[in-house]
Parts: structure tokens; C-alpha cells; sequence
């Protein structure tokens, strides 16, 4: 018996498919909102945004003072270490896809590259963007929650 909120679960049990990283990337590309996850004081910091996928890369849009551009702007090397994760799971079925990628996060500084991304991806927030941080992926994951059939 369920509880008195609680409502029955879709029928079928669901599958767990892994998703190569070709798959995984054109899964990705094709929602315009995910969360990055990056440290700040040592501890793990999560952002909704929005991006594009630009030959492969992650792109999202900052602004002076965010957290991520402070922390891009002081990296060494090939930047800060970044998760940066996205999904379509229907709220009511439990099916869709999420897609995990595990990168390094520099901030854009050549300003016609800037002006670009500028151009390739409105900020849903209103509030001044002057920064882009790409995101190249070192480890991409995805998975594909389908209903077994029969």
C-alpha cells in the first residue's frame, strides 16, 4: 500500500543504457541549460546556466565578480576543474537522459572569441555577461533511462 501522497509510479522498470561520448555531446547540445560545478573555498559550488556547444566545447557566459570568473582568471595551466552536468528526464514517465562531463574551465580572453560567444549565446539573466569560460571535456559520460519493453 502507498502512502496517502504518494502516487503510483509509471509502469515498466527502466533501463540504465550508457551513452557513448559522440552521443553524449549531441545529447548535450541540444538543451541550453545545465549546472557547472566548480570548488570555491574548497568546497564543492553548483550553477544553473545556460550554453552552447561550440566544436565540442562548453561555453557559458560570466560576469565580473561571479565566482567561476574569479576562480578562471587565476588559473594556471589548462584552467580550473570543472564538472558540468545536463538533462531531459520527464518529471512524471522517469525517462530521458543525463549527460556528465568532467573538464578544465578557462576563462575566454581573446575579445573578438568573446564577441562570438557574445553573439552565439544570450545569458538568461538580466544582467551584464562581459565574460565567456570554455569548458574542454576530458571525460564525458551519459546515460539514457528507458522502459524495458514486455
Amino acid at each position: 500500500m502507498l502512502p496517502h501522497n504518494a502516487e503510483p509510479g509509471p509502469p515498466g522498470l527502466r533501463v540504465r543504457v550508457e551513452l557513448d561520448s559522440d552521443e553524449a555531446l549531441r545529447l548535450l547540445g541540444s538543451v541550453s541549460l545545465g549546472r557547472i560545478v566548480f570548488t570555491q573555498h574548497a568546497l564543492p559550488t553548483i550553477r544553473p546556466v545556460n550554453h552552447v556547444l561550440d566544436a565540442g566545447n562548453i561555453v557559458i557566459r560570466t560576469h565580473d565578480g561571479a565566482a567561476l570568473t574569479t576562480r578562471t582568471r587565476q588559473a594556471d595551466g589548462p584552467g580550473v576543474v570543472v564538472a558540468y552536468e545536463a538533462d531531459a528526464i520527464d518529471p512524471d514517465t522517469h525517462l530521458g537522459w543525463s549527460v556528465v562531463v568532467t573538464g578544465y574551465a578557462r576563462l575566454v580572453t581573446d575579445p573578438r572569441e568573446v564577441a562570438r560567444y557574445q553573439a552565439l549565446l544570450r545569458p538568461w539573466p538580466h544582467r551584464t555577461m562581459d565574460h565567456a569560460v570554455l569548458i574542454h571535456p576530458d571525460l564525458i559520460t551519459g546515460v539514457r533511462l528507458t522502459e524495458t519493453v514486455g
